[in-house]
């Protein structure tokens, strides 16, 4: 793991805190989460360039075909047996 230091203003270090504390983790904790979120966030967004770069092969579109069946038998009467 890599220690990262930077600066922030002082109403936001605070409200750092404030929050870290109130979810009950360390700032260290509740900044490394936010990191980690923003740069999945990120990477997202790129999701739309890679879909046109890398489409979809014949057999990963075959994939969709059984989507499409829908559920393979019908679980209804366990719902009622539950009850």
């Amino acid at each position: 793991m890599t220690m990262f230091s930077f600066r922030v203003e002082d109403d936001e270090a605070a409200e750092a805190q404030r929050w870290a504390e109130r979810l009950g983790v360390d700032r260290s904790q509740l900044l490394r989460e936010a990191l980690h979120r923003h740069l999945l966030r990120l990477a997202s967004e790129d999701d739309a360039t890679t879909w046109v770069e890398k489409p979809l092969d014949e057999a990963e579109r075959s994939l969709s075909a059984i989507a499409d069946w829908g559920p393979a038998e019908d679980w209804s009467d366990w719902a009622d047996a539950a009850r």
